[in-house]
């Protein structure tokens, strides 16, 4: 479908690329590369991990390296797909990010904005279409869009910027510390402790930055890196449930089984089938 690139790749989505895929009907797969679908106009369903997501424009899906995902865009849609390796732009806040994560998708501003977006990707897709691009002025040019990415995640929450802006640091030190700390089985009175201050405080500044208490987050957390191991690994579902905190099989079963329909040893067949 799409040529990648060694570090670095950008397609528009056009009427002939559309129906290509639609025509294909490509099994979910993975790729080696950090992945970024700006929807400019339309809509697509977006499979990501056994979630099967609506997604309209305007709007960004961000797929991190290994997910399992499959695209449907819808007739008429438009946008563009930006591939590109860790290396190109190592450890960036999308990737941090999407471990907490539930959708790929990340609303954006319309109007004003979203031509900001559409004449960024244009000048990225007109420098690496030269035949002597710079690839120091694509890996600039890429990370101003990250940037604008996270700028318009953290303003498209449903709450109050003001408020959001004053508890960032806080809600990104509590991440630092879950990403260190999730394997363990810990709750939400482990991370206040941490931080010196009450579980209503740091359940109230997460709702704030991230729309989800900290239980939440932190079980996101273990279910995404339970994903990962399921695909990537040999280790048992017990050994998997083990490292993730959950002392018994049956206990770390029946979480995974609410969150993704499905028991891990089916999520890891069907996942194998598909690959």
């Amino acid at each position: 479908m799409i040529a990648i690139q060694p570090l670095f790749d950008i397609v528009a989505f056009t009427p002939e690329l559309i129906s290509e895929i639609l025509l294909e009907n490509i099994e979910p797969h993975r790729h080696d590369e950090e992945e970024l679908i700006i929807i400019t106009n339309g809509n697509l369903e977006h499979f990501i991990d056994f979630q099967l997501e609506e997604v309209a424009a305007p709007a960004v899906c961000y797929v991190p390296q290994g997910k399992l995902h499959k695209l449907m865009p819808r007739i008429g849609m438009e946008g563009w797909v930006i591939t590109y390796k860790n290396e190109f732009i190592p450890d960036s806040e999308l990737s941090f990010y999407s471990k907490f994560a539930t959708s790929s998708a990340i609303p954006l501003t319309g109007g004003t904005c979203m031509n900001r977006f559409s004449t960024l990707c244009e000048l990225i897709h007109g420098e690496f279409s030269h035949s002597n691009r710079n690839m120091t002025t694509i890996n600039h040019l890429l990370k101003a869009l990250i940037t604008m990415i996270l700028t318009e995640r953290k303003t498209n929450l449903p709450n109050e910027v003001s408020l959001k802006s004053n508890q960032q640091n806080t809600f990104q030190t509590f991440l630092r510390i879950l990403e260190e700390n999730f394997r363990r089985p810990e709750g939400v009175q482990f991370y206040a402790d941490k931080l010196n201050m009450s579980t209503r405080n740091l359940n109230l500044i997460c709702k704030n930055n991230f729309d989800k208490s900290v239980s939440e987050i932190i079980e996101t957390r273990k279910l995404i890196e339970a994903k990962q191991l399921l695909i990537n690994s040999d280790k048992t579902v017990s050994e998997i449930g083990y490292e993730l905190g959950y002392n018994e099989k049956s206990y770390f079963t029946r979480v995974f089984h609410q969150k993704m329909g499905v028991t891990p040893t089916d999520f890891r067949d069907k996942t194998t089938k598909m690959s």
